[in-house]
């Protein structure tokens, strides 16, 4: 029972993952050890095969237990060394003795196993001499830490051990007990010694890795089981390192969001990479299921929790990409489907509490533009969204108004568990000064124009990239019916390309360049030049080739209007593999800086840049020059 494999080991891995989850998933909080390996299952915590392995031996060694209690009519757990005791307990099992030594033998080895890939029995402390007071934040213990971080290769010893003092002088270090802190010591001391520590560091230097360390330890200074687990979980805290040297977005995302460092011992960080579905019906479900828990008349623990499971997995995203598992266009593909579900997930949430409602299902849709229109989302982007509802009900449009700046304030208002996602309904009919929502009908209106006072050519051209996201499906097919009848319109080329090179040189003032660098996504040759061109061929020539009015995104589109013979192939082909090139090169520059333009030396991609402003050429014609 307490030996090495034995029994306690198998309840312990069970208890230390209800401790870490159970808090917030109820369907952990099972007594019986069995039953938590099973929800462990179910759940994706623990492996299929290694919980349903631990249950099948959690069953003999009890049952081996029972027989030796039984022999001997009292409370024991040993397995003796006397030949006959041996053959009793064996016959009593149905076993030979040989037979039950090597199941018990094998038995014991798998747990022991499986335990010793979870948890490091032994902290691992540093030999070397410490200065005294550094672990109470003495600031005359700065010299002597300054030269413990010069021995183990560090520069600009001086801010950094000055950051360390800080840390160790935090508040709410001296409110833990005696055990705690000095795990954190233990941890402190294992970061600077490089325990555990990435095996590359591409982008950063080791002295940035540890300044996102001690920021991320002071996040969780007040949280000493996450501290006891990094010790006694080496992967998780080789993921942490990780996850921290992979760019300053994640290191900032975890931060804000410490509760997703459950995530780094999670056993589905394996299961995610380019052939796993793009189905989050299962999360939709589970994360219904976890609400029907929390009283619905608790609105902030229930945003809370819808925050809290979208965050868990769009980490869990980025472990797999971090990983190398993920294309790019995989990972938008992901990244578009889980803000989708979300948004049922919310728009579900926010009906209920709409004073005067008067169905149960809204008859209302939101429609995504943008990025998560054509399915691109990256980990940070903002969500273009449009309103659309059909209800003849009397009060309708003063009922959806109402839905719809509540469900604004849900997915974009900061709570405990952080915020779901920045909302851009610029894209609106009208704009800034339209209406929050629109009837079907109205967008209708709006976007044939028949009498002039509706969408411009450029809120067309955004069409292409639009499509139905959440909510009612019968208005999201008659929004997609209008979509398709607008970009299937018969239109004068003269007038389409001018618009359209309207549109592009406003884009290109509104990024002006100085650098000597290239701006991947604004400069000529760049992204836009790419998108611009796809959505011009869209507007112009979907009359003609129907096929071209579906949201494929931009390089499945190229390939398309090359089939449709609009542009050569082994052109779109090229341009393809640039534009694929340009968004890998976005992504990788957005991890570690989220805000800044995306610019790299120009003569890098020069020739990338020459082949899209060809493409160009051969679309606008030569003299039609964007930014000139």
């Amino acid at each position: 029972k307490l030996g090495r494999g034995g029994i306690r080991e198998i309840e312990f891995i069970a208890q230390t993952f209800q401790v870490i989850r159970g808090g917030r998933n109820p369907f952990l909080r099972e007594r019986s050890t069995l039953k938590a390996l099973q929800a462990l299952a179910s759940e994706n915590i623990l492996a299929k095969d290694k919980a349903e392995m631990l249950s099948k031996i959690y069953v003999f060694l009890r049952n081996m237990e029972h027989a030796l209690q039984y022999e001997n009519d009292q409370q024991t757990q040993l397995f003796a060394a006397d030949p006959e005791h041996r053959t009793r307990i064996a016959k009593m099992l149905g076993f030979t003795v040989e037979d039950l030594q090597k199941q018990l033998e094998l038995s014991t080895e798998y747990v022991a196993a499986r335990f010793d890939e979870i948890f490091q029995t032994k902290e691992e402390v540093s030999e070397e001499d410490w200065p005294l007071g550094w672990e109470n934040g003495a600031p005359g213990a700065l010299p002597g830490l300054a030269k413990v971080l010069e021995r183990n290769g560090f520069k600009e010893t001086e801010e950094l051990g000055q950051l360390i003092l800080n840390l160790m002088s935090l508040r709410a270090l001296k409110l833990i007990n005696a055990g705690a802190r000095q795990r954190m010591i233990t941890l402190v001391k294992n970061t600077v010694e490089g325990k555990n520590k990435p095996e590359h560091l591409k982008l950063i230097s080791r002295e940035e890795l540890l300044r996102r360390y001690i920021k991320f330890y002071e996040v969780i200074a007040g949280r000493p089981t996450y501290v006891s687990l990094l010790l006694q979980y080496p992967l998780a805290a080789k993921r942490l390192g990780d996850v921290l040297g992979s760019g300053k977005w994640a290191a900032e995302y975890l931060n804000r969001h410490p509760l997703l460092l459950d995530e780094l011992w999670d056993e589905r960080l394996s299961q995610i990479d380019d052939y796993t579905p793009v189905d989050f019906s299962f999360y939709i479900e589970r994360t219904r299921a976890r609400l029907a828990d929390i009283p619905e008349d608790d609105q902030e623990t229930r945003m809370n929790l819808i925050r809290e499971v979208h965050h868990a997995r769009l980490f869990r995203l980025f472990l797999a990409d971090m990983a190398g598992r993920l294309t790019v266009e995989r990972l938008a593909d992901q990244l578009s489907a889980l803000a989708d579900a979300t948004l049922e997930i919310v728009m579900e949430e926010v009906w209920k509490t709409v004073p005067g409602r008067h169905i149960e299902r809204p008859k209302f849709a939101i429609v995504a533009y943008g990025k998560l229109g054509g399915k691109e989302l990256a980990y940070a982007s903002d969500l273009d969204l449009v309103f659309l509802f059909e209800d003849d009900a009397q009060d309708a449009e003063k009922i959806y108004m109402r839905f719809a700046r509540r469900l604004i304030n849900w997915l974009t208002a900061t709570t405990g568990s952080g915020v779901l996602f920045d909302v851009d309904m610029r894209l609106r009919p009208n704009g800034e000064s339209g209406m929050l929502v629109s009837s079907v009908d109205s967008f209708e209106k709006y976007q044939k124009n028949e009498d002039g006072t509706g969408a411009w050519l450029w809120e067309h051209q955004a069409l292409t990239r639009a499509r139905y996201a959440a909510g009612d499906r019968d208005i999201g097919d008659k929004f997609e019916k209008i979509r398709i009848e607008i970009l299937r319109r018969e239109r004068n080329a003269g007038e389409t390309k001018a618009e359209v090179l309207k549109m592009r040189q406003r884009m290109h003032d509104g990024h002006p360049n100085k650098t000597e660098l290239f701006d991947v996504k604004h400069d000529e040759g760049g992204m836009v030049d790419v998108e611009f061109i796809v959505q011009y061929l869209v507007l112009q020539y979907s009359s003609k080739f129907p096929q071209l009015v579906n949201n494929f995104g931009n390089i499945k589109m190229l390939e398309m209007v090359s089939d449709a013979g609009l542009i050569p192939k082994d052109l779109a082909f090229e341009v393809s593999a640039i534009y694929r090139k340009y968004r890998r090169i976005q992504h990788e520059f957005r991890l570690n800086s989220p805000s800044v333009p995306v610019r790299v030396p120009k003569e890098e991609f020069a020739e990338e840049a020459q082949k899209v402003r060809a493409l160009w050429s051969l679309v606008f014609g030569p003299s039609e020059g964007q930014g000139a």
